[in-house]
C-alpha cells in the first residue's frame, strides 16, 4: 500500500496520484431522487395554462444554495455517521489514545486534594469492566473505552506522584552539605551550578535533609567533576512556588525533578574524595556521560569561543547555561528561541545529515548498493546517532519526543512502511504521558506536540490534496529557472512551516510566557538556512572529533552562528512590544480542542474545528488583569498605576519576579519607590490621603504607600506594630511580618499577612469597580488543601507565624 499521498500513476499527459485515504473513499450516488422543482427525467408534466417554472441558475453561489435547500437534519446525521464511520477506518482512534491520557493525566493535577491510590485503581477497574460489557454496542463501548483511558492517565500521574516522593526543604537554613556532585553548570554571570545528591548534613544536622539540591558557587576547584565528593557551607532555601497566580509552578518542577531544595555556597566547596569505587553502577554510568559532556562543552568553547562557542556548545551537547542573557532574549523576541533548545529540528537535521553522508557513500560502490538494501542501513545508522545524541545533549522531553517519533520513522523505514504520519506522533506522545505524565501541564510538551501534530497533520492534508488532483507534466525550464523554482519552493516550505507551527503554538506561548513574537516569521525565514548549514557542520565536527579533525567545521560552525547572532539582534531591535499580557485558560483549552481535530480529522468533520477555534480567539480577554500583585515572601508589592508603569515597593526588587509581572501585566517601566525620612517633614503617612490616582509608592516610617488609579490605598508595611497607623485610610494592607494580624478588624479593609503568603503562595488583588467602598477580593497560587509538591510549605519558620531565626550572640570571654 502507498504512504500517505506518495503513491502514484503517471499518464501520458497526466499525472494523477494516489493517496490511502481514497481507498475509503464513498462512492456517490448512482442517481439522485427526481424533484419537482427541477424539470428532467421522472417530472410530472405541466398542467395545461400554468407558468412556466424559472430555469435553475446556475454558478457557484447557485450550487451552494441548493445544497443548503437540499439539506435536512436526516441527511446531516447520515453524513455524520458516515464521516465518523470513515475516521475510524483511518485510524483515528488510536490518534484519540494520547489525547485522553493526556486528559485523564491534568484532571489528576487539576483535583483540589490529593487522592488516595483506592480511588484511581477503582475508577480504572469500574472503566474496564464498562468497556468489556459493552462491546456488543460500539458507540458505548468507544465511550467507556475513552473514559478508561482518561482514568489510566489518571492513575499513571498517580504513580508518578508516587515513585517522585521527593523530600522537599521546609524552611531556609544554613548548614554544612557533604554530597556527591551529578553535574555542573558554568553560568554567564560566572558562578558554577551545582547539582549534588546530598549524603549527609551538618551543624546543624537535618533530621528531614532533601536527597538532591542544587547550590551555586564563586568558585570550584580545578579537578572538580560530576561524581566527585564534595562538601561546604550552604545556604539552602525551599523551592519557591508561583510568581503570582495562574503561572507556573517552580515547586511541581522540583518536586518531579528530584530537587529539594537550591541556594547558594557562602564559601568555595572543596573536594573530599574523587573515588568511584564507592560509586553505584548507575551514578557512575550518569557521571561518566555527564563528564563527557561537559569536556566536550569546552572543547568546542575553546575551538569557537565567545557567545558562539556558548551557542555551538548548547546545539551539540545542550548545555545553555553559558549563553549572555542579552542573547537568549533577542532570539526569544524573534521567536527563534527553539534553535538552542534540542529538538525535532536537531534531531531531523541529524538523522538527515547521517542517511544522506552514508547513502551518498553507498552510491559510491553501485554492485554493493545494488544489491544490498543500503536504504535500510543509512535508517539504522542514523537510528544510532540520534540515539547518542539524545543521551549526550540530556534527556529533555522535547528532545525525548523527536527521539521516540523519529525512532518510529527509522524503524518503519527498516521494515518498509510509510515513515512520516500521525501515528508515529501518537506513538511517542504515549510514551512520554506514560513515563512522565507531569509534563502534560508544562510547556514544552504542549507547545513541542502542538507544532509538530499541526506541521504533520497541514502536509499530509495537503499531499492529500496534490494526490487526488490531475497536473500536467512540469514544462522544460532552462537551469536558472530550475533553481529560481527551487528556491522559491524552499522559502515558501520554510515560511508555511513558520506560519503552521507559530500558529499551532501561539496560545500557549502567550498561556506560559504572556508574549507573543511579531517577526519570527521573517526571522525564521532568515535564520533557518544558516541553521541548516551549521547543523550540518556539528554533525560532520562530532564525527571528526575524535580523530582530532574538527577544527575546521568547529570554526565555520561559529562563524554561522555569528552571522545567526547579528541577524536575531537586528530583527529585535525592530520587533514591537512583545509581551500582550494575561489570556483566558478556557480559551486555551477550546483552541486545544480545535487543533485536536483539525489535526486528526481527515474527513469534511475537521471543520467542528471552527466554532471550537472561533470560542477561543473570542473568549482570549475574558480574563481580569489582577490590580495589585503580591510575592509569596511578602516583601514586593507591585501596583500598574497606568501609561505602561508599573510600581514596585522595593527600590531593588527581584528581577525574575517583576519580569514576569511586567509581561503579565503589560508594563514596560518599572517605578521604584521615593523614601523620605520623618525629619525631612516632606512626606507623612495621614497625606496618603491627598495622593492622586495612579501614584507610585512613597516609604516613610517602615511603611510604603501607593495609589491605584481606580483611588485604592495600598499600604506595605514592614512591622506588624506599624499595620495600625494604615487602617484609617489604607484599603489594603501588606503586612511583611510572620507574626503580623489583622489590627484594622474592619471588614472593607484587606489585610494580607506574610504568614498567609508563606502557607498560600503569592497574591493577586482585585478591587470592586462597581462600588468604590466594596471591599476588596484576593486569590492565591495555592489556595486549598496542599497536594505532595505544597507539602513542604506548611513547615517553613513564616507559616508557623514565627519570626526570622537569630542566631544567639556568643558572649564576651571575661578579662583576664
Amino acid at each position: 500500500m502507498a504512504g500517505r499521498g506518495r503513491g502514484s500513476d503517471q499518464g501520458e499527459d497526466a499525472v494523477v496520484g494516489v493517496s490511502e485515504r481514497s481507498l475509503f473513499a464513498i462512492p456517490p450516488p448512482a442517481s439522485l431522487p427526481p424533484s419537482p422543482l427541477v424539470p428532467g427525467s421522472g417530472s410530472q408534466p405541466l398542467p395545461a395554462g400554468a407558468p412556466a417554472p424559472i430555469p435553475p441558475a446556475t454558478g457557484r453561489i447557485a450550487r451552494i444554495g441548493r445544497q443548503i435547500g437540499q439539506a435536512s437534519l436526516p441527511r446531516l446525521r447520515h453524513g455524520v455517521t458516515t464521516a465518523a464511520e470513515l475516521e475510524l477506518d483511518r485510524g483515528v482512534a488510536f490518534l484519540l489514545v494520547p489525547v485522553c491520557l493526556a486528559a485523564g493525566a491534568i484532571g489528576y493535577y487539576s483535583l483540589a486534594a490529593e487522592p488516595d491510590f483506592a480511588k484511581p485503581v477503582a475508577i480504572v477497574a469500574l472503566m474496564a469492566i464498562c468497556a468489556l460489557v459493552s462491546r456488543s454496542w460500539p458507540k458505548t463501548h468507544l465511550a467507556f473505552m475513552a473514559a478508561l483511558l482518561c482514568a489510566l492517565g489518571l492513575l499513571a500521574a498517580k504513580v508518578e506522584t508516587w515513585r517522585a516522593d521527593t523530600r522537599m526543604l521546609g524552611s531556609e537554613i544554613s548548614t554544612q552539605v557533604t554530597g556527591r556532585v551529578v553535574s555542573l553548570d558554568r553560568m554567564e554571570t560566572g558562578r558554577i551550578r551545582l547539582t549534588i545528591d546530598v549524603t549527609s548534613t551538618a551543624r546543624p544536622k537535618l533530621r528531614y535533609a532533601p536527597e538532591r539540591v542544587r547550590l551555586s558557587a564563586r568558585k570550584i576547584p580545578d579537578d572538580m567533576t560530576a561524581g566527585s565528593l564534595i562538601s561546604g557551607y550552604a545556604k539552602l532555601l525551599p523551592p519557591t512556588g508561583p510568581v503570582r497566580p495562574d503561572s507556573y509552578d517552580f515547586s511541581f518542577d522540583s518536586y518531579f525533578a528530584g530537587i529539594g531544595g537550591s541556594g547558594f555556597f557562602l564559601g568555595n566547596p572543596r573536594i573530599v574524595s574523587a573515588d568511584d569505587d564507592e560509586m553505584p553502577l548507575s551514578a557512575r554510568l550518569f557521571s561518566g556521560i555527564e563528564n563527557a559532556r561537559e569536556a566536550i562543552a569546552d572543547h568546542i568553547r575553546g575551538a569557537v569561543g565567545g557567545a558562539e562557542g556558548e551557542i555551538a556548545a548548547a546545539l551539540i551537547v545542550g548545555v545553555r547555561a553559558g549563553i549572555p542573557d542579552e542573547i537568549n532574549e533577542a532570539m526569544r523576541r524573534t521567536g527563534i528561541y527553539h534553535i538552542i533548545s534540542i529538538s525535532g529540528l536537531h534531531m531531523a537535521l541529524v538523522a538527515g545529515t547521517i542517511m544522506g553522508l552514508l547513502r551518498g557513500a553507498f552510491a559510491l560502490f553501485p554492485d554493493f548498493s545494488a544489491r544490498r538494501p543500503v536504504k535500510k542501513y543509512a535508517a539504522a545508522a542514523a537510528l544510532f546517532s540520534i540515539a547518542a545524541y539524545l543521551i549526550i545533549s540530556g534527556v529533555v522531553v522535547a528532545a525525548e519526543r523527536s527521539f521516540i517519533m523519529l525512532a518510529v520513522m527509522l524503524i518503519a523505514v527498516l521494515f518498509d512502511r510509510a515513515a512520516l504520519t500521525m501515528r508515529n506522533l501518537a506513538i511517542s506522545a504515549i510514551a512520554v504521558i506514560v513515563v512522565s505524565p507531569h509534563e502534560v501541564v508544562g510547556p514544552s510538551f504542549q507547545m513541542s506536540f502542538a507544532a509538530t501534530a499541526a506541521l504533520v497533520g497541514a502536509y499530509a492534508g495537503w499531499a492529500d490534496h496534490r494526490a487526488g488532483k490531475a497536473r500536467p507534466p512540469p514544462p522544460k525550464r532552462s537551469l536558472p529557472g530550475f533553481l529560481m523554482r527551487k528556491f522559491l519552493a524552499l522559502t515558501g516550505g520554510v515560511a508555511m512551516t513558520s506560519i503552521i507551527a507559530g500558529s499551532a503554538t501561539a496560545l500557549f506561548a502567550i498561556w506560559h510566557f504572556q508574549r507573543v513574537s511579531p517577526l519570527s516569521l521573517f526571522a525564521n525565514l532568515a535564520i533557518m538556512p544558516i541553521v541548516s548549514v551549521v547543523m550540518f557542520l556539528a554533525v560532520v565536527s562530532a564525527l571528526t572529533m575524535p580523530f582530532g579533525l574538527d577544527g575546521p567545521f568547529l570554526y565555520l560552525m561559529g562563524k554561522g552562528l555569528t552571522a545567526m547572532i547579528a541577524i536575531s539582534a537586528w530583527i529585535s531591535e525592530r520587533s514591537p512590544v512583545d509581551a500582550i499580557g494575561m489570556i483566558s485558560q478556557h480559551s486555551v483549552l477550546l483552541v486545544t480542542i480545535a487543533l485536536v481535530i483539525a489535526t486528526m480529522a481527515t474527513t469534511w468533520l475537521r471543520l467542528a474545528a471552527v466554532p471550537f477555534a472561533l470560542a477561543g480567539l473570542l473568549t482570549v480577554s475574558d480574563t481580569r488583569v489582577p490590580d495589585v500583585l503580591i510575592s509569596e515572601d511578602a516583601r514586593l508589592v507591585a501596583v500598574p498605576i497606568g501609561g505602561g508603569e508599573l510600581a514596585v515597593s522595593r527600590a531593588r526588587p527581584n528581577e525574575f519576579t517583576v519580569d514576569n509581572w511586567k509581561r503579565a501585566l503589560v508594563s514596560e517601566t518599572i517605578v521604584t519607590p521615593e523614601m523620605f525620612n520623618k525629619a525631612d517633614g516632606q512626606f507623612d503617612i495621614a497625606d496618603a490621603v491627598n495622593l492622586p490616582p495612579g501614584a507610585p509608592f512613597y516609604c516613610t516610617e517602615g511603611i510604603c504607600l501607593a495609589r491605584h488609579p481606580s483611588g485604592a490605598i495600598i499600604a506595605h508595611v514592614e512591622d506588624r506594630k506599624a499595620t495600625w497607623k494604615a487602617c484609617g485610610f489604607a484599603d489594603l494592607i501588606v503586612v511583611n511580618d510572620a507574626t503580623g494580624y489583622d489590627a484594622c478588624h474592619n471588614p472593607l479593609v484587606l489585610v494580607i499577612t506574610k504568614r498567609q503568603l508563606a502557607r498560600k503562595g503569592s497574591a493577586a488583588v482585585f478591587f470592586d469597580r462597581q462600588s468604590a467602598t466594596g471591599p476588596p477580593t484576593v486569590s492565591f497560587a495555592v489556595d486549598g488543601p496542599y497536594r505532595p509538591w505544597h507539602e513542604q510549605r506548611k513547615f517553613s519558620r513564616e507559616a508557623r507565624g514565627l519570626p526570622p531565626y537569630q542566631k544567639a550572640e556568643t558572649p564576651a570571654a571575661p578579662a583576664q
